[in-house]
C-alpha cells in the first residue's frame, strides 16, 4: 500500500504558529469515509483535508474531529499549498478541486494563494424572538442583527471590542440549529474593513482560528454595507489571521498565505 504523506500547514499565516492549522493527507487511492473520520479525529485539528487525484484535478474532502463538512476555506488553502510544495501539481497553473460545494479553484497571485469560492450571502435568520434571545445569552452580547448564511448564523455586534471580548457559553451555542456562529463588527483599525470570530462547537470546533468559508458570507455582507468589493479582514481569535476578500457576483475570492509546520507519513498500522 502506498504511504500517505500528511502535512500540518498553518493557513492564512505568513509565519509558523499563526493563522489556522490544518492537516492535509495526500492520497493515491480511494479511502472510505469512516477511515477519513478516524484520521481527522486523531489529527484533532479544526479540519483535516483529504486530497486525491481525479481527472485533470483533485477530489477534496474536509473533516473536523467529529463530522465531514460541506466547505472549508483554510484547509483548501492548505491543500493547494501542500500540492505545490510536494510537486503534486504544476506550479504555473490553477488547481481544480472537486468538492461537495462544486468545483473550487486555487491559484497563485504573487506570494498569496487565492481561492475561488461560492458566495453564501446572509439572508433572514427566521428565528423566533426567544431563539434570538437564546443566541444573545449564549454569546454574552446582544446582536444588532442576526442573519443566516447557507451554513451558519451571522451575529453583527456594535464594536470590535465586543467581538474581541466574547467569552461565549459553548454548551448553549452547541444547542443552536446551525453549523456555527459568525460574530462580526466593523474594524477600528484602518488597515482592516471588518473583524470576526467563529464558533462551531456542534461541529466539534469550539472556536476556529481563521475560517475561510465564513468569509463567503462576511464578504457579501460587508461589501454591501461598505460599498466596496475588495476588503481586508482580520479574524480575531487567539492565533489571529488575515483574509483578503474580493466579491465578484456569486463568487468570493479569498486570499492568504500558508506555511508548512510538519511533514510525515501515516504508518502501515494507521492505513489498515
Amino acid at each position: 500500500m502506498t504511504p500517505v504523506v500528511c502535512l500540518q500547514i498553518d493557513a492564512f499565516a505568513d509565519r509558523p504558529y499563526g493563522g489556522n492549522p490544518a492537516a492535509v493527507c495526500l492520497l493515491e487511492e480511494e479511502r472510505d469515509s469512516q477511515w477519513m473520520q478516524s484520521v481527522a479525529a486523531e489529527m484533532n485539528l479544526s479540519e483535516t483535508a483529504f486530497v486525491q487525484p481525479a481527472g485533470d484535478g483533485f477530489e477534496l474532502r474536509w473533516f473536523t474531529p467529529a463530522v465531514e463538512v460541506e466547505l472549508c476555506g483554510h484547509a483548501t488553502l492548505a491543500a493547494a499549498h501542500a500540492l505545490w510544495s510536494e510537486a503534486r501539481a504544476p506550479g504555473d497553473g490553477a488547481i481544480r478541486f472537486r468538492t461537495r460545494s462544486g468545483e473550487l479553484t486555487a491559484a497563485r497571485h504573487g506570494e498569496r494563494i487565492e481561492l475561488d469560492f461560492p458566495a453564501t450571502p446572509p439572508g433572514p435568520a427566521k428565528l423566533a424572538a426567544e431563539q434570538i434571545s437564546a443566541l444573545g445569552n449564549a454569546l454574552g452580547v446582544e446582536p444588532d442583527l442576526v442573519a443566516r448564511s447557507a451554513f451558519d448564523l451571522l451575529a453583527v455586534v456594535g464594536s470590535e471590542d465586543a467581538v474581541r471580548g466574547l467569552q461565549p457559553d459553548l454548551p448553549r451555542l452547541r444547542e443552536l440549529a446551525s453549523r456555527g456562529v459568525i460574530v462580526t463588527s466593523a474594524s477600528d483599525d484602518p488597515g482592516f474593513d471588518f473583524v470576526s470570530r467563529f464558533f462551531a462547537p456542534a461541529a466539534g470546533v469550539d472556536e476556529d482560528p481563521v475560517t475561510g468559508s465564513a468569509h463567503c458570507c462576511l464578504g457579501p455582507y460587508w461589501s454591501e454595507r461598505l460599498g466596496k468589493t475588495t476588503l481586508t479582514a482580520f479574524q480575531a481569535s487567539s492565533r489571529g489571521g488575515v483574509v483578503h476578500v474580493r466579491v465578484s457576483g456569486e463568487r468570493v475570492i479569498l486570499g492568504g498565505n500558508a506555511v508548512t509546520v510538519l511533514r510525515g507519513e501515516l504508518t502501515p498500522a494507521a492505513m489498515a
